[in-house]
């Protein structure tokens, strides 16, 4: 059993800054690459930024630049910055824990970028 927790999500205006916290229930990150995913209304699910169990970090083209994905494994956390928010970025943000095996999912956090 592995637990995800996101954190974090909210409304902002265009420009603006969020930071997006994942909590695991266990101690995983050594294990798991780690990924944020979002899915906006009427589109589907799609990866915005995914890092490795190493510490090396992708990104979506659209995010790139603006977005940074971290991660703490003393604290089993994983953290998307996002700034220069843009309407676009509308979504609700999934964490996603990937071993060889197993896939976790954690509840979604609502952003919404808007004036």
């Amino acid at each position: 059993q592995v637990q995800l927790v996101e954190s974090g999500g909210g409304l902002v205006q265009p420009g603006g800054s969020l930071r997006l916290s994942c909590a695991a229930s266990r101690t995983i990150f050594s294990n798991f690459a780690m990924g944020w995913y979002r899915q906006a209304p009427g589109k589907q699910r799609e990866l915005v930024a995914r890092i490795t169990s190493g510490g090396t970090a992708i990104y979506q083209d659209s995010v790139k630049g603006r977005f940074t994905i971290s991660r703490d494994n003393a604290k089993n956390t994983v953290y998307l910055q996002m700034t220069s928010l843009k309407p676009e970025d509308t979504a609700v943000y999934y964490c996603n824990a990937a071993g060889t095996i197993l896939n976790y999912w954690g509840q979604g956090t609502q952003v919404t970028v808007s004036s």
